[in-house]
């Protein structure tokens, strides 16, 4: 006979505590919050009624989620802003926080992180075949979420 592993169910008293927790850790999106709060067993009704506290307490602030999540993403792991869009999606912002916080992106910021980017790919790739080499780094910038415009102009521009 298999064990059920049995979840405790939290007052929402305590599951505000562990919520409020949860979001002074690291800055969290409503879904994120609301998903939390399930997984401590409250009932929908609860949920909202707790979410809405953080909220009003600022707790939660989808605005600066926003914020936080585009320039981390931008300024620690070099994403590009398709794959920040990209990543965002789940999180079901409005349109309002999206376009606050992508504009952390300063575009002369943007332009050097793909110039430096491309090039310490292009240093590491050591192909012989200058057409092969532009279409590996140009990969791998548009893998990391730069549009292919923009990166063909910098790879065409800085390798030779």
């Amino acid at each position: 006979m298999e064990e059920q592993k049995k979840t405790k169910r939290h007052t929402p008293k305590e599951a505000k505590l562990k919520a409020a927790n949860f979001c002074a850790y690291q800055e969290r999106s409503q879904k994120e919050v609301r998903n939390k709060l399930y997984e401590l067993g409250l009932y929908p009704d609860e949920v909202e009624d707790v979410l809405t506290d953080l909220i009003t307490d600022n707790f939660v602030n989808e605005e600066r989620f926003a914020k936080a999540y585009v320039g981390g993403k931008f300024r620690v792991k070099k994403w590009g802003r398709k794959k920040i869009m990209i990543g965002l999606a789940p999180h079901k912002l409005s349109t309002y926080c999206i376009k606050k916080g992508m504009a952390e992106i300063e575009d002369d910021d943007y332009i050097q992180t793909l110039e430096a980017l491309v090039q310490k790919k292009s240093d590491a790739i050591h192909e012989p075949d200058l057409f092969k080499k532009r279409n590996k780094v140009a990969s791998y910038a548009m893998y990391k979420g730069f549009e292919s415009d923009l990166v063909w102009d910098v790879v065409k521009r800085l390798i030779d």
